[in-house]
């Protein structure tokens, strides 16, 4: 009786024993899979905290540091050109010099000008403008130049120089009197890069513009231009 006893005992123990073998197997797998889920996600924030900072970097650096090439082919700009004119003297044919001319010395002059870029240097384009000179009559010259334009830019660093030449045509218009001519500009600018989207500069231009009438004698009219100008880049 008293063996019978000890080997029931020793089949109880046994059996409560049994099951919490793969209890203690399961908790321990499951304290290994939490321990590696906790590493993982210290590697993906120490990751994600390396590309953050790169990020970081990258964007401080886009248009703070000097590109040197700030333009590529399909890039296009549009300006804004305000300020006065000059005249630089009228001649009439085999330049005899027209003197007086009885303009005022200072009139005002306006343009917008759309360009497009085929190389990091070289643009096309078009403009339109205005030009008006008072007369000593208190009269009021308009002349409204619509042209073609085509030219070359120069960099440094975040200072830009384009050379430009106009031409096309120029509606004119004096008290009752009409004429539609021809006209040629050419000039250049100084323009700072502002931002990516602005520059802001100076524009100096000498305009050439023929008169020639079915009757009386042809006249050439010169103008110096100096404007404010602002660009918009897109």
């Amino acid at each position: 009786m008293y063996k019978a006893g000890i080997i029931v005992l020793l089949l109880g123990l046994c059996w409560f024993s049994g099951p919490l073998t793969p209890l203690y197997a399961q908790e321990a797998a499951g304290q290994e899979q939490d321990a590696d889920y906790d590493n993982y996600n210290e590697e993906d924030e120490e990751d994600d905290d390396d590309d953050s900072q790169g990020r970081d970097i990258s964007i401080e650096t886009d248009w703070d540091g000097y590109m040197a090439e700030l333009y590529s082919k399909g890039d296009q700009t549009f300006t804004i050109s305000v300020g006065v004119n000059f005249p630089a003297g009228i001649y009439y044919s085999g330049f005899k010099k027209v003197d007086p001319h009885n303009w005022s010395a200072v009139g005002g002059a306006g343009s917008l000008a759309y360009t497009r870029f085929l190389s990091s240097h070289f643009f096309v384009g078009a403009e339109i403008g205005v030009s008006f000179n008072f007369t000593l009559g208190e009269n009021t010259l308009f002349i409204i130049p619509i042209g073609i334009r085509a030219g070359w830019q120069f960099l440094f660093h975040r200072f830009e120089f384009p050379v430009t030449f106009v031409m096309g045509i120029a509606p004119q218009r004096y008290v009752n009197f009409s004429y539609l001519g021809f006209f040629i500009k050419t000039g250049g600018s100084a323009f700072f890069r502002f931002s990516p989207e602005w520059s802001f500069g100076l524009n100096t231009d000498w305009h050439w513009y023929p008169q020639w009438p079915r009757t009386g004698k042809a006249m050439y009219a010169n103008l110096l231009t100096i404007t404010l100008a602002a660009r918009y880049h897109f």
